[in-house]
């Protein structure tokens, strides 16, 4: 039982990818830390989000691998799939990692706490409800890193069965025979692939004009393509109105029509989980739809009081809440940490195929006023991706164009292929270091590699294609 009262120089509630790695940094920067978990370490990504969604994509990726391996000339016949022990894989890797993540909090002297904390003023922070008993603590500065929980919809009431959100999906019973996603966004067309290519008939509901907001229209043409050619129906622009439950299944209401599904997944986004976070007596503000307000170095209304991860209003992403546990420690320190540019992210969607991008897309390019000179290399020719038979998609350089008319600053890089979301770095780095084409260019890719397409890109922007 940790004593009550007892005082530290930083108090992280949540323990997910924000709050984890808030504790683990500033553990390593010489902080007493204690850190509070309402369920189990990692938060969404660890348990019911990035990881378990990967492993159970890659046993769709192996499966069709498998599927393919007779035009290596190797016959394994045709495959079966054994979803439970799939399930098992998910859950070994889920819980490996999980377990490790204490290891490392351990090893750094972080103390945990089982409970639901809550903030009051004066930074002081009770927790509840959980095997750590009731505790209260008192910090320096303490880091809010909630988190965040599925939304749902009107009309779609959750019962883990017929309707789910992505937490119900990444543990259901079996794949389904045919499912209507409702969302396009990432996680919506990654659930897709994975269902689409372990033989579900998928349908994805959404209500914009276009599936995956953000990437540029040419990587997204590649992915509808792909989807189509697989069998999986994209409806945008369609309206959803709940749904009429039948035998076994139910019958989707779209547009006015009824689209019979075994199971309706909610993939409409996620929402900050502050509901209960306590704030009296606090200068934390919370906005009308839930985010905490903070400045770009992560502080809140209340002296020493920071917010990280999908608790404020920044890109939903488990990298984008590492570095901001890490700007959150060094400003505690007073290091004066440079405020992140959210609009240079990398993002990264890993349905097949995969989909990367950082920077302005083409369409937002050219919104924000940019004249761009644009350069689109493909996979189709490169003899890696022949070679892994993955040979579709292509890498899209946007880049400001110069008075004399020549391609400049690079702005925008999205990427559409085999793997690309390992191939993402160059030019995320690109992008942030504000490098122009010439630089890019003379930097030499490997072969054979599936990196040569982004260098042909580079080299063909100068004027003189060496492939294309």
């Amino acid at each position: 039982m940790v004593p009550t009262a007892e005082h530290y120089d930083v108090v992280v509630i949540g323990g997910g990818p924000g709050g984890y790695a808030t504790a683990l940094y500033g553990a390593s920067a010489g902080l007493n830390v204690a850190m509070i978990e309402t369920h189990k370490l990692g938060g969404t990504c660890l348990n019911v989000g990035c990881i378990p969604a990967k492993e159970l994509l890659e046993t769709a990726a192996t499966y069709l691998h498998v599927a393919e391996a007779k035009e290596y000339g190797v016959d394994a016949g045709e495959p079966t799939l054994d979803w439970s022990v799939s399930l098992g894989r998910k859950d070994k890797i889920v819980g490996g990692l999980v377990s490790g993540l204490g290891s490392m909090l351990k090893s750094r002297k972080v103390t945990v706490l089982d409970g639901h904390g809550r903030l009051h003023a004066e930074r002081k922070v009770t927790v509840s409800g959980g095997s750590s008993g009731d505790v209260e603590l008192t910090a320096d500065a303490v880091v809010l890193a909630p988190g965040s929980l599925p939304r749902t919809l009107p009309g779609f009431e959750v019962d883990g069965a017929v309707v789910m959100t992505s937490d119900e999906v990444l543990s259901m019973r079996e794949v389904p025979k045919r499912a209507a996603i409702i969302g396009g966004g990432v996680i919506g067309c990654e659930f897709a692939s994975m269902m689409g290519d372990l033989g579900t008939e998928v349908t994805i509901l959404e209500a914009l004009p276009k599936i995956l907001p953000g990437l540029d229209k040419d990587v997204t043409n590649v992915i509808e393509k792909s989807f189509k050619k697989r069998g999986i129906t994209v409806r945008t622009g369609v309206k959803v109105d709940g749904h009429e439950p039948g035998d076994g299944g139910t019958s989707v209401r779209v547009d006015g029509e009824g689209l019979d599904v075994d199971v309706v997944v909610l993939s409409v986004g996620r929402r900050p989980n502050t509901d209960d976070l306590g704030l009296d007596g606090t200068a934390v503000q919370v906005s009308d739809r839930g985010f905490i307000e903070v400045d770009e170095g992560c502080r809140t209304g209340e002296p020493g009081v920071w917010a990280v991860g999908d608790a404020i209003a920044t890109p939903a992403l488990a990298h984008i809440a590492f570095i901001e546990g890490v700007i959150a420690i060094q400003d505690i320190l007073g290091e004066d940490p440079a405020p992140i540019d959210y609009g240079k992210v990398p993002w990264c969607v890993y349905c097949r195929p995969e989909a990367a991008f950082t920077g302005l897309s083409e369409e937002a390019a050219k919104e924000a006023g940019l004249e761009v000179v644009t350069q689109k290399s493909r996979f189709n020719h490169n003899g890696r991706a022949m070679i892994v038979n993955q040979a579709e998609g292509m890498v899209k350089v946007i880049a400001e164009k110069t008075p004399d008319g020549r391609a400049g600053r690079i702005v925008g890089v999205h990427m559409v292929g085999p793997w690309v979301t390992e191939q993402l770095g160059q030019g995320y780095l690109a992008v942030n270091w504000e490098a122009t084409v010439d630089d890019m260019a003379s930097l030499i890719q490997p072969h054979p590699t599936m990196t040569e397409v982004l260098g042909e890109a580079m080299i063909s922007l100068t004027g003189r294609p060496l492939h294309g």
